[in-house]
């Protein structure tokens, strides 16, 4: 199975550099409604039998246009919504974001006991994250578009995925709707195909750093 995995567009939250991974969560901002609207022209030529996303509604507009545009209606899956960020919730902290980033890649080095303040740790957000990819294996299907957030997606592929550097992945900031193309089963484990940091639009759609205060779009 080959799975495209799609960052959500820019949120609210986003641009106010909060830490927000709770559920619903915001919406898109217009920046963010025009990321989305871009994809189905990026990923025009690639076929796909399903399109996944996660319970936090920004990924439901995010693939809303491809939805549209293919006729598929999206599979929630619980799984794959964004690492809790327990007391850190909704802080503008620029140290509360890099405990939150650092955390979070520890669990991909390997680090699975250490945990966010008020959250669960790394055996927990992976376990639940296997979980889902699971139920996408499951539905088996060549290929799927899958909508997730920036920090999940980072962690998991960093700790999942062979062919990934994990260094490059916590120094490389994922923009809203960037993407990691990867294909296998949870079986035979997973490869990277590809992946780009930058919006599936282009760089023309990518938020102006000054925006947020840890030099990248959180959630």
């Amino acid at each position: 199975m080959r799975v495209l995995m799609i960052r959500h567009g820019q949120t609210p939250s986003n641009v106010q550099g909060l830490l927000d991974a709770g559920c619903p969560g915001p919406g898109l901002t217009r920046l963010g409604e025009r990321q989305a609207a871009a994809i189905p022209g990026v990923v025009a030529r690639r076929e796909f039998g399903a399109i996944v996303v996660s319970t936090l509604i920004r990924t439901s507009l995010t693939a809303r246009p491809l939805s549209r545009d293919r006729g598929l209606e999206p599979v929630v899956l619980e799984g794959l919504r964004e690492i809790e960020a327990g007391d850190l919730e909704m802080s503008s902290d620029p140290m509360a974001h890099q405990e939150y980033l650092s955390t979070a890649f520890a669990w991909a080095g390997g680090d699975l006991r250490r945990h966010l303040p008020g959250a669960s740790d790394g055996r927990a957000f992976l376990d639940r994250f296997d979980a889902a990819m699971a139920q996408v294996a499951a539905l088996g299907l060549e290929s799927v578009a899958l909508f997730s957030h920036g920090a999940a997606l980072r962690t998991w592929t960093a700790a999942r995925v062979h062919g990934v550097d994990v260094g490059e992945m916590e120094r490389v900031p994922l923009a809203n709707t960037g993407s990691f193309d990867v294909e296998g089963d949870p079986d035979s484990g997973w490869r990277l195909i590809s992946w780009s940091a930058d919006p599936l639009g282009g760089k023309e759609l990518a938020a102006v750093a000054a925006e947020d205060p840890t030099g990248e779009s959180m959630d």
